[in-house]
C-alpha cells in the first residue's frame, strides 16, 4: 500500500498537535512547510549513520595508476574488497595520519591493500594504496545518503514501514521546534524508544581484528606472498 510523503507530513502535523485531528485540516502552506522540514530532516540524518539501517553494495572499477575515486552519496564504509577474477581480496582501512602522514613510495603500482575515505560535498573521496596496477573490480559495502523526497512520492518503495513511522515522529518533533511549540511528552517517549530500537536493526560491525606484530603492514596472506612477492615498504 502506497504511503506518500504528503500523508506522512499530514500525520506528523496531527501527531505534533499543532493541527487538531478531525477538527482541522492541514493547509497547503503547512504541507509546503512540512515537505521542506522533512527533506531537511532526511538530509540531517546523514550526519548520524547509526540511525540509518540500510547497507548497500557499490561496485566500481579502478583505473590503472589512479589513487583517488569519487563515490557519490557515500557516508560510511563498512568493507572494501577487490577481485582478481573470481578471487576476492580484503583491504585495510587506515586513519588519516597513517595514510597521509606515513612515509612511503608514492608511485608504486601494485595490488591495493589500504584505503582511506575523506568526506566531501555529496559523497566521499576514496584513496587507495598501492596505486592500482591494473583494472580491479572493487566491491564496497556501506551506508549511503538518504535521498530527498517529493510530495507525492511513494515512500514505501524506498523505506520499510517501521522507518517511515520513525520519520513521522521525528518530523513531528521537528515541526514543533520550527513552529515554537512543545512536542507532546508521550510522543517524545515513543520517539526515544524508536531511536534506541533503530540502533539494533543494522549495527556497525565491531568485531575486533588483530594487527600484525611486524609493523603496520598487512599480514602475510596468500595474495601478498604469491601476487606481490611479499614486498611491503612499511616501517
Amino acid at each position: 500500500m502506497a504511503y506518500t510523503a504528503r500523508e506522512l507530513i499530514t500525520r506528523a502535523f496531527y501527531l505534533s498537535q499543532i493541527v487538531a485531528r478531525d477538527f482541522q485540516t492541514v493547509t497547503d502552506s503547512q504541507i509546503s512547510d512540512g515537505l521542506f522540514l522533512l527533506n531537511s530532516l532526511i538530509d540531517f540524518k546523514n550526519t548520524d549513520t547509526r540511525l540509518i539501517p540500510y547497507y548497500t553494495e557499490y561496485t566500481f572499477n579502478t583505473v590503472q595508476g589512479q589513487e583517488a575515486y569519487d563515490i557519490p552519496n557515500l557516508i560510511e564504509v563498512d568493507t572494501l574488497t577487490f577481485n582478481i577474477g573470481p578471487v576476492r581480496y580484503s583491504m585495510q582501512e587506515e586513519n588519516r595520519a597513517a595514510y597521509f602522514g606515513q612515509y612511503r613510495i608514492d608511485n608504486v603500482q601494485s595490488l591495493p591493500y589500504q584505503y582511506r575515505i575523506e568526506r566531501q560535498l555529496d559523497g566521499v573521496q576514496l584513496f587507495m594504496y598501492f596505486v592500482p596496477s591494473q583494472i580491479f573490480v572493487m566491491k564496497l559495502w556501506g551506508k549511503f545518503s538518504l535521498m530527498p523526497v517529493t510530495l507525492d512520492q511513494d515512500m514505501s518503495l524506498t523505506y520499510d514501514t517501521f522507518y517511515i513511522e520513525y520519520l513521522r515522529y521525528a518530523l513531528a518533533r521537528y515541526i514543533c521546534s520550527d513552529y515554537g511549540q512543545t512536542f507532546p511528552d508521550g510522543a517524545q517517549i515513543e520517539l526515544t524508544r524508536m531511536e534506541k530500537k533503530l540502533l539494533d536493526v543494522s549495527p556497525t560491525d565491531l568485531t575486533l581484528q588483530t594487527r600484525n606484530y611486524f609493523g603496520n603492514a598487512p599480514g602475510l596472506t596468500w595474495s601478498v606472498i604469491n601476487l606481490s612477492g611479499g614486498w611491503l615498504p612499511y616501517g
